[in-house]
């Protein structure tokens, strides 16, 4: 497991439920979080919840689609810390369930794949040399079944429409095996994990979704592997899923 003493994590759209969900269960392990978002106010407010449980946390601003934004929180994290041991990539735009192919208001397609694609690598590239300067490197990718061949009943094939945001969702799960080929013999794994049908919304109890706080834990599982862990893989709960 990447060892918690001095281990710095930085979580994407961690204001609320699975990404602040996370930050809890990071800093439960002794990790310090840098909690991000793009809203000052809620991000301090989430920060404030998670001191008051005597955690390390603090907050920065980072709109992953804009590179300026990206770039100025990139110099911050390696002026305050002069490193980075887990980015979780967490933040993601939605497209409503009705959106098929043909439909699609492609503007709006454009924004998904911004934030869900393109924000995470523009991330992931910004960082990048702060992970290499750990030595037990994570990046962990949240993505969902809805990106997925093989996911019943959320998958491509099988679920809702909702085709941007499950486009954006398989082409994530591709970049992600093309970072961890490439980081492979620098030591850092870089996996995506769907955290599986939860409850980030009033009524999706209703759905059978889960708590936030167990699928969360199926990301923070990614974010702490051993060195000897997998890399390149999609997984939910520690299980490789199709894709």
């Amino acid at each position: 497991m990447a060892q918690a003493t001095n281990t710095i994590a930085l979580i994407t759209g961690a204001s609320r439920v699975i990404g602040f969900e996370a930050a809890r269960q990071f800093g439960q392990q002794g990790i310090t979080v840098v909690l991000t978002g793009r809203n000052q106010e809620q991000g301090t407010a989430a920060i404030q919840t998670l001191m008051a449980e005597d955690l390390t946390i603090d907050f920065l601003e980072l709109d992953v689609a804009q590179a300026a934004s990206v770039t100025a929180a990139a110099h911050n994290i390696e002026q305050t810390y002069g490193k980075l041991d887990i980015l979780l990539n967490n933040a993601a735009a939605y497209a409503d369930w009705s959106e098929t192919a043909s439909s699609a208001d492609l503007a709006h397609a454009q924004d998904v794949l911004n934030i869900n694609l393109f924000g995470t690598w523009r991330v992931i590239q910004a960082f990048l040399p702060l992970l290499k300067n750990s030595q037990h490197g994570r990046i962990v990718n949240v993505s969902s079944g809805a990106g997925s061949h093989g996911e019943k009943p959320f998958g491509l094939t099988t679920g809702p429409t909702a085709t941007s945001y499950a486009v954006s969702k398989a082409a994530l799960n591709a970049l992600t095996v093309k970072f961890a080929n490439e980081l492979k013999e620098q030591r850092i794994l870089v996996n995506a994990v769907d955290p599986g049908l939860t409850a980030t919304a009033p009524g999706m109890e209703q759905m059978g979704a889960r708590p936030v706080a167990e699928g969360a834990a199926s990301v923070v599982w990614a974010a702490t592997l051993p060195d000897d862990g997998p890399t390149g893989g999609f997984f939910r709960d520690g299980v490789p899923l199709p894709w």
